[in-house]
């Protein structure tokens, strides 16, 4: 049996996730546990949460994945750092620091260290170049073979790469190394609308909707160069992101470019930069789509793969087939640096350890799970009064109808940043009022922002052109113009919606829960978004899921098969 955990341990949020046999069968973000949204922390509690879920010690681990590769980060000698030690626990990057500089070609592709314990055991720990991390969603994707874009802010070096993946083997073809990076791109436009960058970015995608990207549209292609081969150039003298010690990823030359000053942190938005926001994803969108056909005129290949932080942005990932050659396409629900936890693993798995493939993620119920005796218990020990229900997909879809928001806290938490129907707070999409109440009363957050409409896979079709399955809400389509006045507190200011489809298979309980929301009122979907509230990470225990249900606007809670009701 091969037991591969797999880890994200520097930058932001940071996970951990055990592969088992090939199939992954635990993974969470260290956030959701620590409760510290977007958390730099070593994994330590989602480490220990593996290993419990599966009955494992660490002796146990065949070997542990870590998605970054520091060798690469030793390519140039570090005096200041390699030749006096500040404790002797350094020796572990200083003896190898001193050695590479004696190679005239020291690239390190991989790096590993083995560590013998006097009880007999070992660790292998396994350093994996951080785009080949996030290339390895290859491997659980659906396809047996298939092109590979991934892009972000940076790697050790690179911010964009290509590749091909056929059965358990993937090839690197092309990089393009930082700081000309298009998730740096984004963020930069992220944080000149007032928005934390590297943060808040889907917040820069919503407000995009709001805007006439034609304003600044010419502007910003003055700042971007598209290359034959595929990759780009961002015109850096009004770009500040790659020097990390400045305060600002713009230059005062970028301000003049504009013609206006940066909007202050957290001020609501005006005109002037909704309608930069929609220049900033307009621009995005002709990179990403860029990439991609220069990706397919590599590569030939019908079916896609996309990773890296830049996967997150769903408006564009609907657009991909329209956009680009490509027929089919993958994008895993950990797309961000969180999902080279599992990335990592599956490397080890495939590419080292040459074993075939025969596991797909279809589904993200990854994290830690309650059993009804613990919600039941850890209830009471809180003196909360609840309702033992019998069938809580029912019961929530008549709530749901008679215009409650209800908290839903069932099974497994999703591994992603999307909830999708385990973690989630559900609403009716036919109250036009809703979008508003919730975004003021429940998350306490900015009123432009959008809810995903979680709807039946078979009605898809019925509700938006031309959807293809989104079973980790990881696309966003045009919503049917005759059916926007059905739901349209889920339709986005542009007329899309962020669809999940959810099937028998994915989830059956929320699947049950929309298909009695659609025989009591003909629509077959709900209003979707994450358990949390504004500036918190989604809810994981039983305990959060009672705090965030008493301090914020939701009418109900479904937890296991308790029901409580505020006032009750």
């Amino acid at each position: 049996m091969s037991k591969i955990l797999g880890l994200n341990s520097a930058g932001y949020n940071t996970a951990s996730a055990l592969v088992v046999d090939g199939a992954a069968v635990f993974a969470t973000e260290e956030e959701r546990i620590i409760r510290q949204k977007r958390t730099r922390m070593f994994p330590m509690h989602g480490i220990r949460a593996a290993l419990k879920h599966a009955g494992l010690r660490l002796e146990d681990i065949d070997a542990i994945g870590i998605g970054w590769n520091p060798a690469v980060n030793l390519e140039a000698f570090g005096g200041g750092q390699s030749s006096s030690a500040r404790y002797l626990g350094e020796i572990f990057y200083n003896v190898p620091n001193h050695l590479m500089a004696l190679k005239p070609n020291n690239h390190a592709a991989l790096s590993r260290q083995t560590i013998d314990f006097i009880d007999g055991s070992s660790t292998e720990i396994v350093y994996v170049t951080h785009h080949l991390a996030h290339a390895s969603s290859f491997f659980f994707s659906p396809f047996e073979e298939a092109a590979i874009l991934t892009a972000d802010a940076f790697g050790e070096k690179q911010c964009a790469t290509f590749s091909s993946g056929a059965g358990n083997r993937i090839e690197s073809l092309w990089d393009q190394e930082f700081p000309h990076a298009l998730g740096s791109f984004f963020a930069l436009f992220t944080e000149y609308c007032g928005f934390r960058p590297q943060n808040d970015e889907w917040k820069l995608m919503g407000a995009a909707a709001f805007g006439d990207r034609r304003r600044f549209l010419p502007k910003l292609r003055e700042l971007v160069s598209l290359h034959d081969d595929g990759g780009f150039a961002l015109d850096l003298r009004h770009f500040n992101h790659y020097q990390f010690h400045r305060p600002h990823m713009y230059t005062p030359l970028l301000i003049e470019h504009l013609g206006f000053p940066p909007n202050e942190q957290e001020k609501p938005l005006t005109e002037l930069y909704y309608d930069l926001a929609a220049a900033a994803q307009a621009m995005f969108e002709e990179i990403y789509f860029h990439l991609m056909r220069a990706l397919h005129k590599r590569t030939g290949l019908k079916n896609l793969v996309l990773a890296g932080g830049t996967a997150l942005n769903s408006l564009a990932n609907g657009k991909v087939r329209e956009q680009t050659p490509f027929e089919e396409l993958f994008i895993p629900p950990v797309p961000d640096d969180s999902g080279c936890s599992v990335g990592a693993a599956f490397y080890i798995h495939h590419m080292l350890n040459d074993a075939p493939r025969d596991y797909v993620m279809r589904t993200n119920y990854l994290g830690p799970r309650f059993s009804d005796d613990e919600i039941i218990a850890e209830l009471t020990r809180y003196k909360a009064a609840f309702e033992i229900i019998d069938d809580r997909a029912a019961r929530a879809a008549g709530l749901i109808a008679a215009g409650n928001i209800i908290g839903w806290f069932q099974g497994a938490m999703e591994f992603g940043d999307r909830a999708l129907g385990n973690r989630s707070i559900l609403g009716d999409p036919r109250d036009p009022a809703l979008k508003d109440k919730v975004n003021e009363s429940v998350k306490y957050r900015e009123p432009f922002r959008p809810f995903a409409p979680s709807t039946l896979e078979e009605h898809a079709a019925d509700y938006f052109v031309d959807p293809t399955p989104a079973p980790f809400m990881e696309k966003v389509f045009p919503i049917r113009p005759d059916k926007r006045d059905t739901i349209p507190a889920v339709v986005h200011a542009d007329g899309t919606g962020r669809l999940q489809t959810v099937s028998r298979e994915q989830n059956l309980l929320f699947y049950e829960l929309i298909e009695h929301f659609h025989t009591l009122t003909g629509v077959p979907a709900v209003l979707n978004t994450s358990f949390n509230v504004k500036g918190e990470p989604i809810v994981c225990t039983p305990s959060d899921a009672l705090r965030t249900f008493h301090t914020s606007g939701l009418d109900a809670l479904i937890i296991g098969p308790c029901l409580l009701t505020k006032g009750s």
